[in-house]
């Protein structure tokens, strides 16, 4: 004969005899089939009543029901992973932690306890101790949504951490999420970002299309695949980017710069002007249209406009290379060579990175008699420029070769 406490038998009444009274099921409860099934729906009973209650937030009454059965089987696993929560819903985390590991060490394969436990840490705010338990849950069940959100989302933290330091492991971090939640436009997106920052053009192109496929109005998405193709020297698919950004959002000095410098490295002229002038009138204080501007200028050999537009991106930033560069190269036209080396050397100052500078120092020298200076600038010029090729080469070696992020696995 089985021995039921009052709790346990009130339960029963329920489930099993819809209202009829406890002694009624007492005096059949000696038959040993019988009490197996009643025993065991009532277990079921229980277990879903406390699943109620936690979510109810009534973990008293949870507590209740779940003690009703551990006082008879005090090895229920699926018991003690409900009380465990019911701990840890309670802040009582060091109690939870060992009721897990508990459940886990007699029951390895139970993925429920792998994917609380990992929630717990989760809660505790220690992810490196989740990541393994929710790895080990989602194994167990894929069908976790749970567990893969929580995974998804320490790993975009972790990732958003590890950007300025370390975008390596960032983009590995941002690729096994990928992996877990591929309809995730968010990680779709920042899995992109983290690319185009490192210059994995295509991986970055790939990322922003999906997250295009996934919200196909994303103003950031449309945005950033602009960029990836006006990177990759795309200018066409650029273009369409931007067009289809500033129909969302026409009022975006940003914007409107980017559709204007897709434009001019397609040679539309008479369209980039008329977008940075735009991006001008919506955010005057800006530099970079009236930069492009001043370019455009100097293409139409409109020296003195070339030399206003410079002039208003140096009055902003004294230190712009770019205008630096530009004000040299009005000054070699305009056979002011003095002038012209001595604002093409302010620019390799501010950023001596970039050949043209010193392609332009060259010929400005060569013109002043001093052949060896500007064999020497040649020389910088020439450097830079295949230094910039090679690294263009080796990027795409990279990723032909397999090793791109698409292919990649985490590290």
């Amino acid at each position: 004969m089985i021995v039921i406490n009052p709790c346990f038998a009130k339960r029963a009444m329920r489930v099993l005899f819809s209202g009829a009274c406890l002694c009624l099921y007492l005096a059949v409860a000696n038959l040993p089939m019988r009490a197996q099934v009643s025993g065991q729906a009532l277990r079921t009973s229980l277990l879903k009543d406390a699943g109620d209650a936690i979510a109810s937030g009534k973990l008293q009454d949870a507590e209740t029901d779940l003690q009703s059965i551990l006082d008879t089987s005090p090895d229920d696993y699926q018991a003690l992973d409900l009380l465990a929560i019911v701990r840890a819903q309670q802040r009582r985390e060091p109690e939870a932690e060992q009721i897990f590991l508990g459940v886990i060490k007699n029951h390895p394969e139970f993925a429920s306890a792998h994917i609380d436990l990992g929630l717990l840490y989760v809660q505790m705010g220690d992810s490196g101790k989740a990541v393994p338990q929710l790895q080990e849950g989602l194994q167990l069940a894929p069908e976790r949504t749970e567990a893969a959100s929580a995974l998804v989302g320490i790993w975009r933290e972790q990732a958003r951490a590890a950007l300025v330091s370390d975008p390596e492991k960032a983009l590995s971090l941002l690729l096994q999420a990928r992996k877990i939640a591929p309809s995730d436009a968010d990680v779709q997106f920042e899995f992109g970002m983290v690319a185009l920052r490192m210059n994995l053009l295509p991986d970055a192109v790939a990322a922003f299309q999906q997250t295009l496929k996934l919200r196909p109005d994303d103003p950031k998405a449309l945005y950033a695949l602009g960029r990836a193709f006006m990177q990759e020297a795309r200018y066409d698919d650029a273009r369409q980017q931007f067009v289809r950004y500033i129909a969302l959002r026409p009022d975006d000095a940003s914007g409107l710069y980017a559709l204007g410098n897709s434009d001019a490295m397609l040679e539309r002229s008479v369209e980039a002007r008329s977008e940075f002038e735009k991006s001008i009138a919506l955010a005057p204080v800006q530099t970079e249209s009236y930069f492009q501007l001043g370019l455009l200028d100097l293409k139409a050999h409109d020296l003195d406009s070339a030399t206003k537009n410079f002039n208003r991106v140096l009055a902003r930033d004294s230190r712009h290379a770019g205008a630096l560069a530009g004000m040299g190269r009005v000054a070699f036209e305009e056979k002011k060579y003095d002038e012209s080396a001595d604002f093409l050397r302010r620019s390799i100052a501010s950023d001596d990175a970039s050949y043209e500078p010193h392609y332009y120092l060259g010929l400005t020298y060569a013109r002043m008699g001093r052949k060896q200076d500007s064999d020497e600038q040649f020389q910088i010029a020439t450097r830079l420029e295949h230094e910039q090729l090679e690294k263009e080469r080796t990027v795409l070696t990279i990723l032909n070769s397999g090793t791109s992020a698409n292919t990649q696995d985490s590290k």
